[in-house]
């Protein structure tokens, strides 16, 4: 275990990282060359010009200006001047409500942090437990934090009462803020709501699982069903293709294009050279050939085949999946579709809200409604195959990064291992660096896994990764790093024990972890952040595009990667640190004081590029608050389950009991507020959809909404590109409820045929029986049928 002078080597180098970072950034961020990279939010909006666009050659490159290098800090106090409002406006209610996230860290933990010190600490520093078990075993060996720690309080002490009171009043401080920050949260989203913009999707429903009928087309069925049981409010769909091939043909274009302007440049600045490239993959084996013609003639060939694709798709009805965008004259009428079941089978007709466009994930919405639990099932058991396989090198890892076992394992290595400079990277260090590595390749393969089942939104897709990678964390960052033993040990020990015994098996090795966490938030939360900041990968593609991609300043301005809010990642991550700080507030409380250092520092840094570099890819409108709340709410839970776990191997068995009550309190809290503010985030009140339909009808009297959403889910592949049959519209003027269909007109013109020859035999039997009477030489006028004898 590490000692203290092990965490502050370990400090030390964070730190120093962290620092050397940020000037890094306060640097390079000053250069007008980078000014892309570090400001691409502003260039976005087109409210910032490029300072390499005037001034002498050096100062296009290099700031001169001296007296801008000695304000370099300022980028601080500009990150905090923004409103909240302002930010809002600025960078949408989701980026807003996510730097919540980390003021809503500072709100629980400083004052926990206080009391902890104030109350804890001195109750464990004086509780001797060491000093008296030192002398029956004189082998015993701790360090400064175990003196800090509960594991210096005695078995059966009365100093666990001031635990015990003190995870009461952590408790109670934890669901006021909690409570507080989701009535703050909610009135932000209704205010949002009501103030927001107009958007195609308060108008747009997605329909899924459209059954199949023999007479229609998927577009004519979607028509006839709304029209008829939505008449007054239906205005038009659009059917969705499945475009998978061609948009994998749009994008390889793109590739090869890249290439072409790589090559032309590169011709251009040495034009006595023709560039040559190897036909093979990527221009690694092959003939030799002439690049620009290589890739014009590539090109040439790929938009033929992109052309006869996308007629193929637009022509053939197979390509034609069963689900459309259905939109609606009013939000009123889109908030009854999307909130209630259209059909008596509640497995066809499936409607829900639809993503905004560019939250569209196209290659999903081909997938048949009927795989969809298929997949789920076979991912959830690829997570659960993941989750522990993944336990099995890192808890070996973790085993490996410690004295005992390099010299155990590694005997050669004991002589530098010994020296104390060398020891304290060792044990302060190297095993929140070796986790960090570990996890680097894991986000991507939990996205893979949430596209494989099927959601059609990006913000769905996020959503369902944050939820995954928060249970790999939960599983593997933290239960497997507490247990104690080598990797086979771990798994052996928790599958042989019964599940009782977990919280008491979990809860004796919290305290003896401390240090390994601490080591860990110092790596991922002060250097991780720190490093966050500089965009070091962003820097080095942006200047690799300009040097041989950019033509145009359409072309630089496309090379800039803004970036964005990595949601599957960043908010699992944050819930870590809720989590360690709800466990050790009450066991090693000496880590909270790196908990407030890491959710202060990272709410500087995420409000700084939140306000300059991220551009978000979507607006949801912050429903991924009850996720955060839950989470939360599940770290409190556990905490006390294992701090429960904790006080049985301190044989404090009548003092457990007065903690049973708090986890029932706790799922309690949790209901009320499901029940409280939770449907604010799933559901659109019908009351808020008039509002603003009829204040958009009074200010904007002459609004022409189906020009407005004629082109909104249109599939990207198709737009700018050719004309292609759009979806009727059904006119306000058109006030006949009838909806004339392929099936109606079938029948009403077989009914029609039947209905003419019925009526020439009558008449043709009124002729004879008027022949046969012999009498009457007046002539008849011809027999009107009106519409009223035709019905």
């Amino acid at each position: 275990m590490a000692s203290l002078s092990d965490i502050a080597v370990s400090a030390a180098i964070n730190c120093l990282s962290a620092v050397l970072f940020l000037v890094a950034f306060a640097i390079l961020r000053l250069q007008p060359i980078n000014d892309r990279v570090y400001f691409p939010k502003w260039y976005l909006k087109g409210i910032r010009d490029s300072p390499t666009s005037s001034g002498t050659y050096v100062k296009k490159f290099v700031n001169l200006d001296v007296k801008m290098y000695l304000k370099f800090l300022n980028w601080m106090p500009a990150a905090l001047r923004m409103p909240e409002p302002e930010l809002i406006e600025h960078a949408g209610l989701d980026s807003a409500v996510y730097v919540r996230i980390y003021l809503l860290g500072l709100k629980i933990f400083c004052p926990i942090t206080l009391l902890a010190f104030g109350v804890l600490v001195p109750v464990n520093y004086t509780g001797e437990n060491f000093e008296e078990m030192r002398v029956n075993r004189r082998d015993l060996t701790y360090n400064d934090i175990d003196k800090l720690s509960i594991s210096n309080v005695a078995p059966g002490s009365r100093r666990l009462y001031a635990h015990i009171v003190m995870a009461y009043v952590f408790t109670l401080w934890t669901c006021y803020a909690l409570y507080n920050e989701y009535r703050i949260v909610t009135k932000m989203r209704l205010h949002f709501l009501a103030a927001e913009r107009r958007r195609p999707d308060q108008f747009t429903v997605l329909v899924r699982n459209v059954p199949p009928d023999d007479d229609e087309s998927i577009s004519e069925h979607v028509e006839h069903f709304f029209c008829v049981n939505h008449p007054d409010h239906y205005l038009s769909h659009q059917v969705v293709y499945n475009a998978n091939a061609l948009a994998d043909m749009v994008i390889m274009k793109k590739t090869l294009q890249n290439w072409l302007t790589y090559y032309t440049n590169k011709f251009e600045r040495n034009p006595n050279k023709r560039p040559t490239t190897k036909t093979g993959f990527l221009g690694l084996w092959g003939k030799h050939v002439d690049a620009i013609d290589f890739y014009t003639q590539q090109i040439e060939a790929l938009s033929k085949e992109e052309e006869a694709e996308r007629e193929r798709v637009l022509n053939d009805a197979n390509a034609i999946v069963p689900a459309a965008f259905v939109s609606f004259k009013s939000r009123w009428g889109a908030a009854v579709c999307a909130q209630t079941q259209q059909s008596n089978n509640p497995t066809i007709w499936l409607t829900d809200w639809a993503p905004e466009p560019r939250d569209v994930y196209w290659d999903n919405l081909r997938i048949p409604y009927v795989e969809l639990k298929l997949r789920r099932l076979l991912m959830s058991v690829a997570l659960f195959g993941l989750t522990f396989c993944f336990m099995v090198p890192i808890a070996f890892v973790q085993t490996l990064a410690n004295i005992e076992s390099i010299q155990k394992y590694l005997p050669f290595m004991k002589p530098l291992i010994e020296i104390e400079s060398v020891k304290a990277i060792i044990q302060g260090y190297l095993p929140g660096i070796i986790l960090k590595i570990f996890l680097i390749l894991l986000p991507t393969i939990i996205m893979t896994m949430s596209k494989i089942e099927g959601f059609t939104a990006l913000s769905a897709l996020e959503t369902r990764s944050a939820g995954k990678y928060y249970l790999f964390l939960l599983v593997n960052v933290f239960l497997g790093s507490i247990i104690t033993g080598t990797a086979l040990q771990q798994l052996q020990g928790l599958l042989n024990q019964s599940p009782t015994m977990i919280p008491q098996t979990v809860g004796v090795s919290i305290p003896m972890k401390a240090t390994f966490f601490i080591t860990y938030v110092m790596v991922d939360g002060w250097s991780g952040i720190a490093a966050e900041i500089l965009r070091l990968v962003p820097l080095v593609v942006f200047h690799l595009k300009n040097t041989f991609l950019v033509k145009t300043e359409k072309d630089r301005e496309q090379a800039m990667d803004p970036g964005s809010l990595t949601w599957a990642i960043s908010e699992p991550r944050i819930q870590l640190y809720f989590l360690l700080g709800l466990v050790y507030s009450t066991v090693t409380p000496i880590l909270l004081p790196f908990i407030v250092v890491f959710f202060a520092f990272s709410f500087l840094v995420f409000r700084h590029q939140i306000i300059n570099v991220y551009d978000q890819k979507y607006e949801s409108g912050a429903t991924f608050w009850p996720d955060v709340h839950r989470r939360i709410i599940i770290g409190l839970i556990l905490s006390q389950f294992l701090f429960l776990g904790l006080l049985n191997t301190k044989k404090a068995y009548n003092a457990t009991y007065f903690l049973i009550p708090l986890p029932i309190l706790t799922f309690w809290f949790f209901r009320v507020c499901k029940g409280r503010f939770e449907s604010q985030f799933k559901k659109f009140p019908l009351e808020d959809a008039m509002k603003k339909d009829t204040l958009e009808k009074a200010t904007e009297p002459n609004l022409n909404i189906k020009t407005y959403l004629q082109d909104a889910y249109v599939h990207p592949v198709f737009k700018g590109a050719i004309e292609f049959e759009r979806p009727r519209v059904i006119d306000e003027e058109e006030n006949n409820p009838l909806v004339l269909t392929k099936r109606s007109f079938h029948r009403h013109h077989h009914g029609k045929q039947k209905q003419e020859e019925e009526e020439e035999d009558t008449s043709e039997d009124r002729m004879e029986t008027s022949s046969s009477k012999g009498g009457s030489t007046s002539k008849a006028g011809p027999t009107v049928i009106t519409a009223q004898d035709k019905l």
